[in-house]
């Protein structure tokens, strides 16, 4: 009996908070915001968001959003570690936690555990991960954090200043020089197309900077092709980003596949990060932007 009542205690306060939650929301001015799943009514101006996704953190993050609660990935990225100072850690599978932060907006993506219910605690919106370009998410987040003109400005400017340096590294080294993005996780071995974070998209879109062959008829469709260490060699452009993560077996190192390689031979791999360098949001992009230019330029 007072397992039962402790049960309905429990569960009258979860409704009690989301109906003065509710009561709260609904007294903010309100708009309608056109997102993939239909028309929402969201906070023309949002205080306390939820981003339940993490892809898109950063994204909230660079448009000015006030975030209150990120997921448990987010905080393994230094990037973001001074933004993220005083919001807490949140989970899909911890609805009541979501709930005691009083969101009035979150983000999430499709299919994550208990959606319904914490689409009661506050609006909503889902972004599947894709469905528009780097550029377009940041963009559509910002427009709906009320942001869209500063976004729409950053990416103007981001894109010029990735432009030129993309045409001074042809200048500086010729329009034909490739570059391979290469990650080790694990004991696995990947190389990567031109929109899989890990600075692809500045490499390949922006800079157009030239991929290996072999990377380009593997990698470019699908994003990411896995290879193993014998066959190396054949996928490392000129340069290399080579992106490792804690635990990474790197013993390929000392393979002679890998050391016979222009780009072991000449100096020109630049080991990375592979948590903080494999995001694509715009604080992550400025950042990237300054390494690339740092490492081919001075």
């Amino acid at each position: 009996m007072k397992k039962l009542f402790l049960v309905l205690t429990v569960v009258f306060s979860m409704f009690f908070i989301m109906a003065c939650q509710n009561e709260e929301n609904q007294e903010q001015s309100l708009v309608a915001y056109e997102s993939e799943e239909g028309t929402i009514m969201v906070p023309e101006n949002p205080q306390r968001i939820v981003v339940l996704a993490t892809y898109n953190t950063g994204h909230v993050l660079a448009a000015g959003g006030q975030l209150v609660g990120a997921t448990s990935w987010d905080f393994l990225n230094e990037r973001y570690d001074e933004y993220l100072q005083g919001v807490e850690e949140v989970s899909e599978n911890n609805v009541e936690g979501i709930i005691a932060l009083n969101p009035d907006l979150i983000i999430a993506q499709p299919g994550i555990a208990n959606l319904d219910q914490i689409r009661e605690i506050a609006p909503t919106v889902v972004y599947t991960y894709g469905n528009l370009t780097y550029l377009e998410q940041y963009i559509e987040i910002a427009k709906l954090l009320n942001k869209e003109s500063q976004a729409r400005a950053w990416v103007e400017d981001f894109k010029t200043r990735a432009s030129e340096a993309g045409e001074l590294f042809k200048e500086t080294y010729g329009e034909n020089t490739t570059i391979s993005v290469v990650e080790v996780y694990g004991k696995q071995l990947y190389v990567y197309g031109n929109n899989w974070g890990r600075g692809t998209e500045i490499l390949y879109q922006e800079m157009a900077l030239a991929m290996p062959e072999l990377v380009r008829e593997n990698a470019l469709g699908p994003g990411y092709y896995a290879i193993s260490n014998e066959v190396i060699g054949d996928y490392m452009g000129d340069f290399v980003v080579l992106s490792k993560h804690l635990e990474a077996d790197m013993s390929f190192e000392s393979t002679s596949v890998y050391q016979n390689t222009d780009a072991y031979q000449n100096d020109r791999i630049l080991v990375v990060d592979g948590t903080s360098f494999s995001y694509n949001d715009p604080i992550t992009l400025d950042w990237q932007l300054q390494v690339f230019n740092t490492f081919f330029f001075e």
